[in-house]
């Protein structure tokens, strides 16, 4: 494969800390930027539009904490309980923690196949843009009381069809990413000498082209049944419905496959500070692709569990649980473990850290955890269904993508901005991220061990029961109708805490990324891939020549001490 060209943008990508400035003037500025098809603008305004949408979304968090801290006393409008759910759930979700992954994804990607642009630019742009209409259409529907639960069917509808086009939009985002995988990588680079990063990227998108779609279908057919025939199966209401039909698309284990390119950021990082070549690569690939068959839960749109009473059922009922259980959680969760381990090694070995490694590290440590909470979620044995753990769970994959973003703006900004950012600063916030992110999750998981309700209807968990699932009933009773013994102030209070110290640090990184850094040259982490043989920061077409790539690791065959192990 050759790269492709590409004929528009071909000035010089400004950085993150251009006055937005130009010959033209501010509004020329905005002009080029909106219009824009180069890769990395498109992946940062992603990257914009993910920050803000987490401050909103944490607010909201925040709130809803506050008010479980203590049951008895209501300080927010017990009717608005159920939207504030719902736009905590949908913009943790779909505006934070998918659009930040693809955004990394897209500004970076083409960079690391020697690529001079992304294939499909226009559709990766164009679909930004309906991202960004249909999240702000779909956060004014639940504000009217439409979305999950709401009680204004028109606004139900709006909500549904906005989720749409949501969706369609970063679907076409993922589309761009996979085609650019297959067919703009620079020459001599197959499939086996990928990046990392760029491996886990195709493996996330291929499982999203599947998932996405089958999401999709699901609002479809609430939308046409609640719209112009009044009712679906089961006379589910379209508030409901969308729950019932579509609420697998904002649990696990279809968040999972969001968050699979965590592992190989953290792997390009490893081999980067460790200055060697990670071995075994193939194992480190097969186990991230192992990640992907989590996707067929999503596919068949049910949850798969085991039964309770387990050791009540027969010998065949017990191999028909395991079987699909072990396949769709246990050898994803594998590959984690598996990828996270392989990689790690490198890291024991040669005793060689960086910032960037220790964001890549926690993130890929919370992703572990997720993927092994969710199997344990889905053991009806355990009684965790329809109670605070899948909410804690979730937390954590949501957070995982945030530490993974952070670390990867602190180490791909050289090819964005043209400076790095200080470690003695970004450091000390990935930590407090990390502490935040696991105070928040492991709080709601404990209480929901002790009963905690969640304001998740029982249908996204464990679908037995669909009739008469009551959605506003579910989000009353999760922050002012609950009772159980032990510190039940205690867990809430800690949940709060950590989303706040996780707002606090993503404030600060906002600003460190904007007001900080020194210059940087064009490889100033020694880097071993194709990014680091560009400008920092990068030109709008990327590279000057297209280079001939040899091996895995093309910049480290060209240092003089390297060559002899290529």
């Amino acid at each position: 494969m050759t790269t492709i060209e590409n004929h528009t943008d071909l000035g010089q990508a400004p950085g993150l800390l251009d006055t937005g400035r130009s010959e033209a003037g501010v509004f020329g500025a905005v002009a080029d930027w909106t219009s824009s098809t180069d890769h990395k603008r498109i992946g940062r305004m992603y990257l914009g539009g993910a920050a803000v949408s987490f401050i909103g979304a944490a607010v909201v968090a925040i709130l809803l904490g506050v008010e479980r801290i203590s049951p008895d006393r209501v300080w927010l409008p017990v009717n608005s309980l159920t939207q504030m759910f719902a736009i905590e759930r949908f913009g943790f979700t779909y505006l934070v923690l998918l659009p930040a992954v693809l955004g990394v994804a897209l500004a970076i990607v083409p960079l690391q196949l020697g690529a001079r642009s992304l294939a499909l630019p226009r559709l990766a742009a164009a679909g930004f843009w309906a991202w960004v209409i249909g999240g702000g259409l779909a956060i004014y529907a639940v504000v009217k009381n439409g979305g999950p639960g709401g009680s204004a069917a028109d606004y139900v509808d709006l909500f549904t069809l906005a989720t749409v086009l949501l969706v369609l939009g970063l679907l076409a985002g993922v589309v761009s990413l996979a085609t650019t995988i297959l067919t703009t990588r620079a020459p001599g680079m197959n499939m086996r000498r990928v990046p990392f990063f760029t491996w886990s990227v195709l493996v996330a998108s291929i499982g999203l082209i599947i998932a996405l779609p089958v999401f999709l279908g699901d609002l479809l057919y609430v939308f046409i049944g609640h719209r112009h025939l009044g009712s679906v199966p089961n006379d589910l209401a379209g508030n409901r419905a969308l729950d019932a039909w579509a609420g697998f698309g904002f649990t696990q284990p279809t968040t999972l496959l969001f968050v699979i390119p965590v592992l190989g950021f953290f792997a390009d990082t490893v081999a980067t500070a460790t200055r060697e070549r990670l071995r075994p690569r193939g194992a480190i690939f097969g186990a991230i692709g192992l990640m992907l068959v989590a996707v067929f839960a999503t596919v068949v749109q049910w949850p798969v569990t085991i039964r309770s009473p387990f050791t009540g059922l027969s010998g065949g009922d017990k191999f028909r649980d395991l079987l699909p259980f072990a396949l769709v959680h246990g050898l994803p969760a594998l590959g984690c473990f598996l990828a996270l381990v392989l990689t790690g090694q490198a890291i024991v070995r040669s005793r060689k850290v960086t910032a960037p490694v220790v964001f890549g590290l926690l993130a890929s440590f919370l992703v572990l955890s997720s993927f092994v909470d969710s199997a344990l979620l889905h053991i009806a044995d355990a009684g965790l269904a329809h109670t605070t753990f899948e909410e804690g769970n979730w937390l954590a994959v949501v957070f995982a993508g945030v530490l993974a973003t952070m670390g990867a703006y602190t180490y791909w900004s050289p090819k964005w901005s043209g400076r790095t950012l200080p470690t003695k600063f970004v450091l000390p916030l990935g930590l407090l991220a990390f502490v935040g992110a696991e105070l928040a999750s492991l709080s709601l998981m404990v209480a929901g061990f002790a009963d905690q309700p969640g304001a998740v209807a029982p249908a996204k968990v464990f679908p037995t029961v669909q009739d008469g699932v009551d959605l506003a009933g579910n989000a009353r009773d999760a922050v002012v109708n609950f009772d159980y013994s032990g510190p039940m102030g205690m867990w809430n209070l800690l949940n709060v805490a950590g989303v706040v110290l996780v707002l606090l640090a993503v404030l600060a990184f906002v600003a460190l990324a904007l007001r900080s850094g020194t210059a940087a040259g064009d490889d100033p982490w020694d880097g071993q891939t194709l990014e680091w043989a560009t400008t920092s920061p990068a030109p709008a077409a990327n590279f000057a020549d297209v280079h001939i790539v040899k091996s895995a690791e093309p910049l480290l065959d060209l240092k003089p001490s390297n060559r002899s192990d290529a």
